[in-house]
């Protein structure tokens, strides 16, 4: 399988999940700002949507749209626990989160990070934000993630997306229970894996 990505966006989830799950994959990096493919080539003859992540499938089929893709690696993977089994109520459960993080909160940054947003909306678009992260603190109490005591793909996703938080303005010692999900998730081994592939943490000594 190949991943393509972009150091730190929302393709950072869908990699730290093939980690967690051991399976075997090649990373393509991919500047989303001119569609160039590290090492030549055009983006978007590869992908008509522009974006990342693309998961290229071992058949050659591809696959886009972070929450379909990580729940296929999931599903590659059943031993991994990142995902409940198809049908169950605790996958209806995960489903439920990745719905909310994609369309709640990722949704939630981009006018933050488009130079097309006027000024006089970024305040708002904080504000709206932090209502969910209001209602997102409280969610955690006493659970290690998500879910429960069980690392999941949905855990994968929302900690790239409070990694975006600095990058916006948002202090996120607000919701200490944030900061110390941020900080268990981070801890990960294969987490780490992860950010030091794409540049984004030095490797240990």
């Amino acid at each position: 399988m190949k991943l393509y990505f972009s150091p730190g966006a929302c393709s950072l989830s869908p990699h730290i999940v093939l980690r967690e799950a051991g399976l075997d994959f090649t990373l393509q990096k991919v500047d989303t700002k001119t569609k160039q493919l590290d090492g030549g080539g055009d983006y978007w003859a590869l992908n008509g949507k522009g974006y990342v992540p693309m998961l290229e499938m071992a058949d050659g089929d591809r696959l886009t749209e972070g929450p379909a893709i990580v729940q296929y690696i999931a599903d590659l993977a059943p031993a991994s626990k990142l995902a409940p089994a198809a049908g169950s109520r605790e996958r209806l459960r995960l489903q439920e989160w990745l719905n909310f993080l994609t369309a709640e909160i990722h949704k939630g940054f981009t006018p933050l990070f488009s130079a097309e947003t006027p000024d006089n909306y970024k305040p708002v678009a904080v504000a709206k934000l932090s209502k969910r992260f209001d209602w997102l603190a409280p969610q955690l109490e006493g659970k290690t993630y998500l879910t429960g005591d069980t690392f999941t793909v949905a855990d994968a996703y929302l900690f790239v997306l409070l990694s975006w938080a600095k990058h916006v303005g948002i202090d996120l010692a607000k919701w200490p229970a944030l900061v110390a999900y941020q900080a268990r998730v981070a801890a990960r081994p294969k987490v780490q894996e992860a950010l030091v592939a794409e540049g984004l943490l030095k490797k240990a000594a």
